[in-house]
């Protein structure tokens, strides 16, 4: 086997971030990848003029991993902020209705803001006065659920008309077993603090003004596929193995046969005493396996409990007990004309006391990103499926095509056939926080002590969002070259070029 000291499985943007950084440190290292695009969920597509993004479509900028790194890629002085007015809306009663500018969870900051949210009734209205009154009661537990956290502080109607439409569009999940406090800590932090979530976001909210002057999310104009690409010409083509999928992960003993291989070919400069491995991956086919010192496992749950299972079951087991939801994403854009309602928003989304309808969310691409459509086209994306609908992913795209295009036309008053049809599917790609999910990581934490230099970070672990996946990954990168540079004090690491 050859051998590396740093290998980085997953070629996802937990992957590349945790490889570019190991490129910043200076430091060689493999980034294996099983397909042959790098980026995961991380998709765009441009079609006829049009800007796609498959997947994720932005960046939250109060979370600063993201933009940061996009300062090191030199794409600063190209994100976009979202187009004006920046409103979403909410489907009650048949009727599309706009949310607060600027609440958490469409949660109104002020009485008067209460008073003219005709989206919730009035009894609905006093009761989430009660917040302001710090009349929420205390949690049952120390992890709530978030239906549990929103139930308690503003009502049933908080949960049924904004956070569980909210969280079935942005996590496909289910809020009655989703985790308040590994989602949104900072919620549960204003409660404790303020003894209110408003007037304790109203506190946070005064102190980011400044920086979400322009609203708080950011995307690329070429769509936000721009960011893993820019970070894969950023670094070494041979440090990029594409098609070649890891099958397991072992841990190699300073006398097992595959640390005796590791002292034979080294495949890059490296240094010879082993720093945390070494392990061995094994790859598929007829590919020769190599070893490493350091290595970053950077893959769904899923596929790190199938990795590293015959190395440590527990852990494995661990992984298996985070669960995921799949989703698809409809694309359909239609002439200008054809669309009666001014689309003066990002989108909206439906809760689940509506009934008839098979949409989650909808989001008004070409009103909310410039340049994502041609003069006098819109693009517009429908959401199906996750925890609230999984059956529909056994539809055909057709199938998903007719039933998105029928609520659209239904809620925007769309007359005639969409001008362009896509349908992207994300199986088992939307990893769900649920309550147990902090304690659940310890626990893994725990146990990976006892394997030095094995590193596991992803979506399904530490934050579902692209700035939370970019800050672990580069976080374990740090970790990594550090824990090898104490172990090998004095021997010298050259990248490749």
């Amino acid at each position: 086997m050859d051998h590396v000291p740093f290998a980085v499985v997953g070629g996802g943007i937990s992957g590349l971030a945790a490889a570019f950084e190991l490129q910043r440190q200076g430091v060689p290292f493999l980034l294996f990848e099983s397909s042959d695009r790098l980026g995961g969920l991380i998709r765009t597509e441009r079609v006829d003029g049009f800007t796609l993004d498959a997947g994720a479509d932005s960046l939250l900028v109060e979370k600063p991993a993201a933009i940061e790194l996009c300062r090191e890629l030199d794409l600063a002085d190209r994100l976009v902020p979202m187009l004006p007015p920046r409103r979403a809306y909410v489907l009650r009663r048949g009727r599309l209705r706009p949310l607060p500018h600027g609440a958490p969870f469409g949660i109104p900051a002020s009485l008067a803001a209460l008073a003219g949210s005709d989206h919730i009734s009035w009894s609905g209205r006093l009761r989430m006065t009660l917040d302001l009154l710090g009349r929420g009661g205390r949690a049952h537990t120390e992890d709530e659920s978030i239906a549990a956290f929103f139930r308690r502080r503003f009502g049933r109607e908080a949960v049924d008309i904004l956070a569980e439409p909210l969280l079935a569009g942005i996590h496909a999940g289910n809020v009655e077993r989703l985790s308040m406090r590994a989602l949104f800590p900072r919620l549960v932090e204003a409660e404790r603090v303020h003894g209110s979530v408003i007037r304790g976001m109203r506190v946070v909210n005064a102190a980011r003004s400044a920086a979400r002057r322009d609203g708080p999310f950011r995307s690329l104009p070429d769509g936000l596929e721009a960011l893993p690409r820019a970070i894969v010409s950023a670094l070494p083509a041979a440090s990029i193995r594409r098609r070649s999928a890891v099958t397991s992960i072992t841990h190699a003993r300073a006398d097992g046969p595959a640390a005796r291989a590791a002292t034979i070919t080294p495949v890059l400069p490296t240094a010879s005493a082993s720093a945390g491995g070494p392990y061995a991956l094994q790859l598929t086919g007829h590919t020769p396996g190599v070893t490493a010192d350091q290595v970053i496992c950077a893959l769904p749950a899923a596929a790190t409990a199938q990795l590293v299972g015959g190395m440590n079951e527990p852990i494995a087991r661990l992984c298996r007990l985070l669960p995921t939801t799949s989703t698809a994403v409809v694309a359909l854009a239609f002439p200008r004309g054809a669309v009666a309602h001014r689309l003066d928003g990002s989108g909206f989304v439906v809760p689940r006391t509506e009934g008839a309808f098979s949409i989650l969310a909808a989001t008004w691409i070409s009103s909310k990103w410039p340049a994502r459509a041609p003069d006098g086209q819109v693009l517009l994306r429908g959401f199906v499926g996750g925890a609230r609908a999984p059956e529909l992913l056994d539809r055909s795209d057709d199938d998903l095509i007719e039933l998105v295009n029928d609520d659209l036309a239904r809620l925007l008053g769309i007359r005639g056939a969409p001008s362009l049809t896509r349908v992207y599917r994300w199986i088992d790609a939307n990893p769900q926080i649920e309550t147990g999910h902090i304690d659940r990581l310890a626990r893994i934490d725990e146990r990976l002590a006892s394997l030095p230099g094995l590193r596991i970070v992803g979506a399904a672990f530490r934050g579902v969002g692209i700035p939370d996946c970019v800050a672990a990954g580069r976080a374990a990168a740090r970790g990594a070259v550090e824990e090898y540079r104490r172990s090998t004090a004095g021997v010298r690491l050259e990248a490749t070029s």
